[in-house]
């Protein structure tokens, strides 16, 4: 049979879940250990394995993580980067310290996503954009996190960590790149805000304030009265 030329929008109700799952997502810290059972985590991957990618170049690797000395390693190079970061924030840096950032020890999965070698030879939709792979890649996590929400999985995006010293530890080839430490699993419950806004860290922007129309800092008006978002942060 055709398919339908028209591609009509999805039912009021499954078009509801998907804005439902933008909406309730969460970068999650706070998680209730138990596990992700084989068939989901591959469902999960799978999401994020259909994201779309410049060139089609596919540039994700997903590390899984389960040995728990590797994952106390992993934990260590992001304290290292969270102490850092704290001196290089000045005044902010007791408030900082006192926010949780990760949870890799204590989430029922671990995984690190990294921007694969041989990136270089993908010249379609990067010769002058390069950044263009780290881009596909986010597309995938975010296909994960979103597919995790509709599974009732939390999930927390960590990017505080030096690469080189990840990629070490992982026995990452020459040329691959670690952008992400996927902390995934149940939890006791989801954050109502993002936890960065209910720390009081940072607030979401208005929407009207990042849309313009037609040149750069142009007001888009017909966005008025759209309200604010729902907070902000790091991945929110």
């Amino acid at each position: 049979m055709a398919a339908d030329p028209q591609r009509p929008a999805y039912a009021d109700g499954e078009r509801a879940a998907i804005y439902r799952a933008i909406r309730e997502r969460r970068d999650m810290r706070h998680f209730a250990g138990g596990r992700v059972a084989p068939e989901v985590l591959a469902r999960l991957l799978q999401a994020a394995h259909h994201a779309p990618s410049v060139g089609f170049m596919q540039p994700w690797r997903f590390i899984r993580v389960t040995d728990a000395q590797m994952r106390q390693r992993l934990q260590a190079c992001v304290e290292a980067e969270r102490q850092r970061t704290a001196e290089a924030l000045g005044e902010r840096q007791a408030a900082f310290l006192q926010l949780k950032v990760e949870g890799l020890c204590d989430a029922a999965e671990l995984l690190v996503v990294a921007l694969a070698d041989g990136r270089d030879a993908h010249v379609f939709g990067r010769r002058t954009l390069p950044q263009m792979d780290l881009a596909s890649v986010a597309c995938a996590i975010q296909n994960l996190w979103l597919a995790a929400r509709a599974e009732g999985l939390g999930m927390g995006w960590v990017s505080m960590f030096e690469p080189a010293a990840v990629g070490a530890l992982l026995g990452l080839p020459a040329g691959a790149e670690p952008v992400a430490l996927l902390s995934l699993g149940p939890v006791h419950d989801f954050y109502e805000e993002p936890m960065l806004q209910r720390e009081r860290w940072a607030r979401r922007a208005p929407l009207a304030s990042v849309v313009f129309d037609g040149a750069w800092g142009r007001p888009a008006d017909w966005l008025a009265g759209e309200g604010e978002g729902e907070g902000g942060g790091s991945h929110s």
